[in-house]
């Protein structure tokens, strides 16, 4: 029901993302019954409503977008601020492309997400917005960091 309704499989292995990129959508294994589901913005109402359709059974389809934050890491590098801003091994031979785990960053929880090869995204709690924004950008200053609009 899931490809069905957003066009892509559910991951069903441990810490497996799945995404398209082309159409901004991706799956994340985030417990044995339980995932993360991102689209476009504008788009969550719509998806929840094609996921209540899709699914049977004991289920529950919970919009969470009010109360996330994610960000984009990119550039040569965007490794070298995360194992900065967290314990987690993010080594490419530990943490492959497809790869999203929950874990610290900075002084709160976290996913982290490497849906490509030069792209790493981080997911938190919106109240810890601003405080993950200039620790980012901390981290980040001995690399030249710029803030993109």
């Amino acid at each position: 029901g899931v490809e069905r309704a957003l066009g892509v499989p559910l991951p069903l292995k441990p810490c497996q993302l799945v995404v398209d990129a082309a159409r901004g959508v991706s799956i994340q294994w985030s417990s044995p019954n339980e995932w993360l589901i991102i689209v476009p913005g504008g788009q969550e109402y719509a998806t929840e409503l094609y996921l209540r359709e899709a699914l049977s059974g004991h289920i529950a389809v919970v919009n969470i977008s009010g109360a996330q934050t994610l960000i984009t890491l990119s550039g040569p590098h965007a490794r070298e601020v995360l194992m900065k801003s967290s314990p987690y091994d993010v080594d490419p031979a530990h943490f492959p492309v497809g790869k999203a785990v929950g874990t610290v960053f900075a002084k709160t929880t976290a996913v982290i997400r490497r849906p490509s090869e030069h792209e790493w995204q981080v997911i938190f709690r919106r109240s810890f917005a601003d405080y993950l924004f200039r620790w980012t950008l901390d981290a980040a200053e001995e690399f030249g960091v710029f803030v993109a609009n």
